[in-house]
């Protein structure tokens, strides 16, 4: 049990980063094509930058042991791409409509509901043969039978390419800031340098306290309302990812109440509709491919998952396809 309250910890932790920073991977994937504001995107890639240097020295140090998802291709393209599509209806990505569900947005109630019931069905209902096929009959793994990762391809150690690869994007990010004249911020609190730096840390922090409640794995979101289904409807118990959902919302909750930002925000019923459905196609697409936005793009993609690393592109696609769709398409048309 005390190793399961780790996870309520972390997950406050969490909540509370995600809400003072905004921290939502869909609405950086959407500024990036609509506003063409890469602010938001920068978190994410600060938040990746710092989990794959911690990744790498706790690996280097045995503190953990890299565990990368595995390469099934067809899950992972399909159940990506439907994610991304649903994380735009659903108007927040994983994470972010579970800590809005702590601000009292009732749209994001709606949106983790689909997300819990769509995970649930997927994972252990009727589309549980459907997930369970596609992932088996796309399956690619490495010769020595464990998951494809981009070290075990190119044959070197985990860590000695994780550090490499954090060197290259940093020198490669200074000089491309530098050509654009982009200016860095300095203690600035809650900017996109420290949001994605703070969500790295709290990465990193699951890490070893996940495993030692055995879970090797760092964050997750949508395996956690699964688990807060089952415990509720079928019986058993929290686990450790059950537990950091109740902490991300609790923390989101008491971040907007400190910041002042706690009211319940009802929309019309149709956008409920909509976010109720977004979350079904999100909680499809997160369990056939093996994890969401956080799972894959987060926790997956700094151990080189290469199945991460392609449900991550998926992903990206599939939100940039549904905003253009949505927003892109209506404007050209009022013009």
């Amino acid at each position: 049990m005390e190793a399961v309250v780790t996870g309520l910890f972390v997950g406050l932790l969490f909540g509370f980063v995600l809400q003072r920073g905004r921290f939502c991977m869909n609405s950086a994937f959407r500024d990036a094509i609509l506003l063409k504001d890469n602010i938001l995107l920068k978190t994410v890639f600060v938040a990746l930058l710092v989990e794959l240097v911690g990744f790498s020295i706790m690996d280097m140090t045995g503190a953990i042991a890299i565990n990368p998802k595995p390469f099934w291709w067809g899950a992972n393209l399909l159940g990506s791409f439907i994610f991304g599509i649903g994380m735009v209806l659903a108007g927040g990505c994983a994470s972010g409509i579970t800590y809005r569900v702590g601000e009292g947005m009732v749209g994001s109630m709606t949106a983790v509901l689909g997300l819990a019931l769509g995970g649930y069905i997927t994972a252990a209902g009727f589309l549980k043969t459907f997930k369970g096929n596609l992932q088996a009959a796309t399956t690619i793994s490495g010769a020595d039978g464990k998951a494809l990762t981009l070290h075990g391809i190119l044959g070197m150690d985990y860590t000695t390419l994780a550090l490499i690869l954090f060197a290259i994007a940093i020198v490669a990010w200074y000089f491309i800031a530098r050509k654009n004249g982009e200016e860095y911020e300095v203690d600035k609190g809650w900017g996109w340098i420290t949001t994605g730096t703070l969500v790295g840390f709290v990465g990193i922090l699951a890490f070893p306290l996940s495993a030692a409640a055995g879970r090797n794995y760092p964050l997750g979101i949508t395996a956690g309302w699964i688990n807060i289904v089952q415990t509720i409807f079928t019986g058993g118990e929290f686990n450790w990812i059950g537990m950091l959902i109740i902490g991300i919302i609790v923390g989101g909750l008491v971040a907007a109440l400190i910041a002042k930002e706690f009211k319940f925000r009802v929309p019309k019923p149709l956008v409920l509709v909509q976010t109720f459905g977004g979350g079904l196609l999100m909680g499809f697409g997160a369990v056939t491919s093996g994890g969401c936005n956080i799972g894959h793009l987060l926790s997956g993609i700094p151990q080189l998952s290469l199945g991460s690393i392609l449900a991550g592109v998926s992903i990206v696609l599939g939100a940039w396809a549904a905003s253009y769709v949505m927003f892109v398409l209506p404007q050209k048309k009022a013009e």
